[in-house]
């Protein structure tokens, strides 16, 4: 069974609301996301380490979605200055930020016994440490204003064993309970904090970087015989920074269709 996903209609669902995405450019789920927002009615400031592809990504959502032309802020999220430079800039364009989405990640396939402690320390990093860096800078404003909400990118594999994931899953597994820890935290002062956990969504990299035999294993597993589009990965990212998820924070979300 593979069915075909319809792309869905805007419902407005942040509407008059202010959003912040990093890793957004490309193909991936955070353009998706990016792209999503957008139509759903967001002021965007979007955010990357590639600045020739940041560009063309606002140029594409101001052309695909007919909005104006999203702020973008080239930023390395493991250097705590950049981070510090997205927040500020991101306060200076939007005056403020509803909504932050935690996308940065980087994976990468190595056995336990080949593994250095550089690609150890650079997915952790990139995928985990990052997003305590963000969480960090952008909280303080979202308490001051009683209310905000950010959405983290999670993955299966934080839960679920991958041969030679080991660091990437570790990382995962970080990003949940980190979520978990600071929504209870953030939730005296207003602000919520959840994730999504896609268990395989493909775009141009993940094909890149993976091979297609490791790929026909993945789908296998996945109950509709296919993979999921990075838009519905990020249709959940949508529900859950809109007011429509007003009594969750702290969870970790599923979009998978994996066996049980």
């Amino acid at each position: 069974m593979s069915l075909i996903p319809v792309y869905p209609e805007p419902r407005d669902l942040l509407k008059g609301k202010t959003v912040v995405i990093t890793a957004a450019a490309g193909t991936g789920i955070g353009f998706a996301a990016a792209k999503r927002a957008a139509e759903e009615g967001a002021k965007l400031l979007i955010s990357d380490f590639h600045e020739r592809r940041l560009g063309e990504a606002a140029d594409r959502i101001a052309d695909e979605v007919g909005v104006e032309r999203p702020a973008t802020f080239v930023c390395d999220v493991t250097n705590e200055d950049n981070v510090q430079g997205l927040r500020d800039a991101s306060l200076a364009a939007l005056g403020k930020v509803d909504v932050l989405i935690n996308n940065a990640g980087l994976g990468g396939e190595v056995d336990v016994v080949d593994m250095t402690d550089d690609q150890w320390s650079r997915v952790l990093d990139v995928t985990l440490t990052s997003l305590f860096r963000m969480t960090r800078a952008f909280l303080p404003t979202m308490y001051a204003a009683k209310s905000g909400a950010m959405v983290n990118n999670a993955s299966v594999l934080g839960w679920r064993a991958q041969k030679g994931q080991s660091h990437y899953a570790a990382a995962k597994a970080g990003v949940m309970a980190f979520t978990r820890c600071s929504a209870i935290e953030a939730a005296e002062y207003g602000v919520r904090i959840n994730a999504v956990s896609p268990s395989l969504a493909m775009h141009p990299f993940l094909a890149k970087v993976t091979t297609q035999e490791a790929l026909d294993k993945l789908v296998e597993r996945e109950a509709f015989g296919r993979p999921a589009e990075v838009w519905e990965i990020a249709n959940v990212m949508m529900f859950l920074a809109s007011d429509l998820a007003s009594y969750m924070t702290g969870e970790i979300v599923s979009v998978s269709s994996q066996r049980a």
